[in-house]
């Protein structure tokens, strides 16, 4: 059974519980235990599975260690120390394992100091980093304390001699819980924990994690069951113990009407600002992208103030060694701000900082109070953070982010149930171990929470995959795993070389790489696979600089065409963006009906700015940005809600386009208008092409659609089959299955000492996939595989639950003409011209677009004035096609200029000067010349003209 914690034990109960030397060195370190330390010691002493869910910095670490530290000092005084591990450790990152180490050894010697000898008391890491003889010595020095991975875990599971030592493990801590349970690393822990759990009956679980709901169900996925029955856990909750100092701030009062030159200049005094009245500030980006280009703004804006000494990035592209000075530097004190995108939001210790800055927003509230949480990281400190926000959008939904994080309203993570490709894995590592009966493996399996609710029929096919019983598999090198005897259910390994199979081919995270785009044979740039998963036939995407549709890939080629006279469709920051959480978007939503409400019943701007001031917690400068932005989308065209969907048709250019305003996050939203433009195409025979963000998506098509009716359809239609086969023929599915089939080895990424490309990967899944439909279209992986596309990579529940409330009236479905789009589509509609045009040119589009919105609000007002500004018949088509000759006249310009660059080159043969032309003139040249040019990179960098380095540097390593 979960339970909620509500009483803390008192400062004495505690202290008198430790052991004299713990006392001794804790209060010569602290003065008295902090919350967590009161609620959680004595719980972990009495070896009772606990959550402890409280904010960086809160001491949730060293609460995990403490009982457990008591005992084994108890021990090692009583000279009672086995040579066997009695703590397991798991965190998702490995730098937090070398910060635990260190964390654990440092008071491990100061204790010995205190004591006056040897405790004997042994630590060790063990990663995919640990070295063999390092391995080999833990067999005779077993660490009593086991820091590790996820992966590394399932290793030592299976490692024969090892696995002695972990017959009596006392206590199991899963550090950063909420990194890991809501992905299928986490999925493959569980399975690991329970594997763990059955060789130690009495091993305690103890879960420890930042800001993050429902803890229920976290407690649930920590613990899992004994048969039918919940394990008891307690959950302490101390998540908000800290004071926090949380603003939303604008550079510029109106965010449409400025000059975009004025809103940059006044976003970086704004941040140089901040950073120069604290000690340490850290910057949190959405994209890798955004992360670099802070730096290189704030080292050109401000020479004087950053320097490469002072500011560093931080972010997953880096390499190992990069990423490590700037921990260390943070840690000692060495940087003034530090930028990071995503990968600085986990506990990893970088010392002191004293203010977060967000630039733009975070998307759900949980990852806000993680990324605030960085700040203040000592027990008592303040936490202090701003979000910078530049546009209405941004500016709207972090003024609610803040309210839900400041009310205490955490989004739900969401834990992947059932995956079928990470249980083929696991019960190969079990039947390598292990004969075992199929029942009682079914059980065990079950008193994991992500497969408790998993169907006998489900486990029986993985069984029936893994045994080798799809005979036609072995035609495609898909061999039996495990043997299988029918009569006495028993299950085993099958063949020599399982076990180093096993070893070799572990884990749940993806291999990714770049995909080559080709116009016939022609080779024009390079995309990352994440990007190229998001695409569809018919898509527009930006690569270069220049615009291109995606026709449909083979193997790791995509291939493209060039003849495109439309804007870009998927912004090439998509794959990499955040996706609004569903629980802070339907908060958006509700905001939204209260404001419609004030409108409709004519309340005064003065009350409304008021409210607004009260119920957001913003100033009144941002509360009248809100005020306005409201008013011209309900004047405009109807305001969207948690009741309402509303849908805006026009026509551009000869193109219908149908709006959705589906505030619902951009999963929800991938899962809806799929679903949407496979029933328009199926019924309404028209090619249709999406575009979408967090706030909505569209549609369009050359030949009129009924929207309204396709909805309609939705409705009467199960939602699951519809999804599923507009997923069906996907770019999607075909590499997501891939990911699927290597985790449930059907196809190995390792085998006898030999990596497998990822390209030769995709080409043995693509038959793999036609092969595995053609057994059965419900074959357990390929049933994976649409399972993570709908429910984990989109939002398939909510997106059901959306369609649910529609046909039952909850919410309504409302067409509105609007000749152009509403303000709230604005930022949907310039998402896919990010890539091709200037930031200015981006706000002049907006501006334009405002212009034209508040022309035709105060015509239907009866302001004849402005009538004019309305019969310029403002097209975004238009502007495209103006932009698009823009840059065609300036790309000509440019073109010829390198040129003269070309032909002015000392010492280079004219050949590669015809070649270099060529490059310019097509973005192409011959691979032996590129070859060639490799090998003068230092020249080319040193000596040439900066325009034509630039180019040809940039096509050397030219990626989305």
């Amino acid at each position: 059974m979960i339970t909620r914690l509500t009483e803390p034990y008192n400062q004495i109960q505690v202290k008198s519980t430790l052991h004299p030397l713990i006392n001794q060195w804790f209060f010569s370190k602290f003065k008295e235990f902090s919350l967590p330390q009161l609620f959680g010691i004595m719980e972990i002493h009495n070896r009772k599975n606990v959550l402890i869910s409280a904010p960086t910095g809160a001491t949730k670490s060293l609460t995990g260690f403490l009982a457990i530290l008591n005992e084994l000092v108890d021990s090692a005084q009583k000279i009672a120390l086995e040579d066997k591990v009695y703590c397991i450790y798991i965190s998702p990152l490995k730098a937090l394992n070398n910060d635990i180490e260190k964390n654990l050894k440092e008071p491990l010697q100061q204790l010995e100091e205190i004591a006056g000898k040897k405790l004997g008391i042994r630590v060790a890491v063990r990663t995919g980093d640990t070295t063999a003889s390092e391995k080999s010595k833990m067999l005779t020095h077993t660490p009593h304390i086991l820091i590790t991975t996820p992966e590394s875990l399932a290793i030592i599971l299976n490692s024969p001699k090892f696995k002695e030592k972990l017959t009596d493990v006392q206590w199991f801590i899963i550090d950063e819980i909420h990194a890991l349970a809501d992905n299928k690393r986490g999925v493959h822990l569980n399975l690991s924990v329970e594997r763990l759990q059955r060789l130690s009956p009495g091993m305690t679980r103890v879960g420890l994690s930042a800001t993050i709901a429902p803890l229920d169900e976290i407690a649930r996925y920590l613990v899992g069951y004994q048969g039918d029955e919940e394990r008891n856990c307690g959950v302490i909750d101390v998540q908000f113990i800290k004071s926090m100092d949380l603003k939303v701030l604008s550079p510029v009062r109106a965010l449409v009407e400025e000059d975009y030159l004025i809103k940059h200049s006044k976003m970086y005094e704004l941040i140089h600002q901040l950073i120069q009245e604290h000690k340490t500030t850290l910057i949190f980006t959405n994209t890798r992208s955004a992360t670099e280009r802070v730096i290189h703004n704030l080292k050109e804006f401000y020479p004087q103030s950053y320097t490469s000494d002072n500011i560093a990035a931080h972010h997953g592209s880096l390499g190992k060694q990069a990423r490590f000075t700037t921990e260390q530097n943070l840690r000692e004190g060495k940087l003034k701000v530090a930028v990071s995108s995503t990968s600085l939001e986990l506990g990893i210790d970088i010392g002191y900082v004293d203010l977060v800055l967000c630039l733009g927003s975070p998307k759900s509230v949980a990852r806000f109070l993680q990324r605030a949480g960085r700040a203040g990281h000592q027990l008592h400190s303040t936490v202090k953070a701003r979000i910078i926000v530049m546009d209405r959008d941004d500016l709207v939904e972090c003024a609610i982010l803040l309210k839900a994080a400041v009310e205490r309203k955490i989004d739900q993570v969401h834990i992947p149930r059932n995956s079928l490709d990470v249980l083929a894995q696991q019960i190969y590592g079990i039947a390598i171990n292990e004969t075992i009966n199929i029942h009682q493996l079914y059980h065990l399996i079950k008193n994991t929470y992500c497969y408790h609710t998993l169907e006998w029929n489900d486990f029986s096919e993985i069984i029936k995959y893994l045994a080798g019983e799809y005979v036609s598999l072995e035609e495609r090198h898909v061999y039996a795993r495990i043997w299988h005897d029918k009569e006495t259910n028993m299950i085993g390994r099958r063949g020599k070389m399982a076990r180093i199979i096993y070893m070799t081919n572990i884990g749940t995270i993806p291999e990714e790489t770049y995909i080559t785009v080709k116009i016939g044979e022609q080779i024009v740039g390079m995309i990352d696979e994440g990007f190229l998963e998001k695409l569809k036939p018919g898509d527009v995407f930006v690569l270069g600089g220049n615009v291109y549709m995606f026709k449909f890939t083979r193997g790791m080629t995509a291939q493209v065409s060039t003849s495109v006279n439309r804007p870009p469709t998927v912004p090439s920051w998509f794959s990499e963006m955040l996706p609004l959480s569903f629980d802070l978007a339907m908060e958006i939503n509700r905001f939204r009906r209260l404001m419609e409400d004030y409108l409709l019943h004519k309340k005064g701007q003065e009350e409304i700015i008021h409210f607004i001031n009260h119920y957001l917690y913003v100033d009144e400068k941002a509360a009248e940005s809100i005020y306005n932005y409201f008013y011209d989308q309900y004047h405009f065209s109807q305001i969207p809600s948690d009741k309402k969907i509303v849908m805006e048709s026009y026509t551009d250019r000869g193109r219908n386009y149908t709006i959705f305003h589906t505030l619902y996050g951009r999963r929800v939203n991938d899962s809806l208008s799929r679903a949407l433009a496979f029933i328009i195409g199926r019924s309404q025979h028209r090619d249709v092409e999406i575009a979408m963000n967090d706030n909505g998506f569209y549609l369009s098509a050359e030949k009129p659609f009924n929207a309204l009716r396709a909805f309609e359809l939705l409705k009467t239609e199960n939602f699951r089959t519809l999804a599923e086969q507009a997923i069906e023929r996907s770019e999607i599915l075909s590499r997501r299955f891939r990911h699927c089939a290597a985790r449930s080895l059907m196809i190995l990424r390792e085998y006898m000492g030999r990596k497998k490309q990822v390209g030769r990967m995709q080409i043995g899944s693509k038959i793999l996939f036609n092969a595995v439909k053609r057994i059965s279209n419900d074959f357990p992986i390929l049933k994976e595989a649409r399972r993570e596309v709908l429910e984990d990579l989109m939002d398939y529940e909510h997106a059901q639950q959306i369609v649910n409330e529609i046909a039952q009236g909850d919410i309504a479905l409302q067409e509105v003409n609007t000749g152009i789009p509403s303000p709230f589509a604005f930022g949907l509609i310039i998402a896919g011209y990010s890539d091709v045009i200037k930031i200015e040119d981006k706000q002049e589009f907006l501006r334009r677009m405002h212009q034209q919105v508040q022309a035709r609000i105060a015509l239907k007002q009866g302001k004849t004035k402005i009538k004019e500004e309305i019969e310029k018949s403002f097209s975004y088509a238009a502007f495209w096609d103006d932009l698009q000759q823009k840059q065609h006249d300036a790309k000509d310009l440019t073109q010829e200029k390198l040129k003269l660059q070309v032909w002015s080159l000392k010492h280079v043969p004219v050949y590669v000067k015809e070649e270099l032309v060529k490059l310019i003139e097509t973005g192409n040249m011959r691979q032996e010349v590129w070859s060639e040019m490799k090998q003068y990179r230092a020249e080319i960098e040193t000596n040439w003209p900066q325009e034509l380095k630039e180019l040809v540097l940039g096509k050397m390593g030219n990626t989305v």
